[in-house]
């Protein structure tokens, strides 16, 4: 059973930004492709931004030239560097596999407020 670990979110102004990290409980890692979700409040949860094993990325069009996923095999964790935030990204941010293979973690709350 892998276990998702996310970290790194926080209350942060419009224009700035935040890094976010997942920790997965496998050694098996690096052949899983990852992606993050989000869920703001009375809303359905949706996938951000997705990595593939060998690094290509894809990216939701609202995020697009803001957001960047990323991966370090070494250290089993996926990123993601959040710029150029906007109140509209506040959500609870959430890391899984592209097809939400694994059990969901507690997430990490990202607020954009003024």
């Amino acid at each position: 059973q892998v276990q998702l670990v996310e970290s790194g979110g926080g209350l942060v102004h419009p224009g700035g930004s935040l890094r976010l990290s997942c920790a997965a409980s496998t050694n098996m890692f690096r052949f899983y492709g990852m992606a993050w979700y989000r869920q703001a409040p009375g809303r359905q949860r949706e996938l951000v931004a997705s990595i593939d094993p060998g690094g290509s990325t894809n990216y939701i069009d609202s995020v697009k030239g803001r957001f960047i996923i990323s991966r370090t095999n070494a250290k089993n964790t996926v990123y993601l560097q959040m710029n150029s935030l906007k109140p509209e990204d506040t959500a609870v941010y959430y890391c899984n596999g592209p097809t939400a293979t694994f059990t969901w973690g507690q997430g990490t709350q990202v607020t954009v407020s003024s």
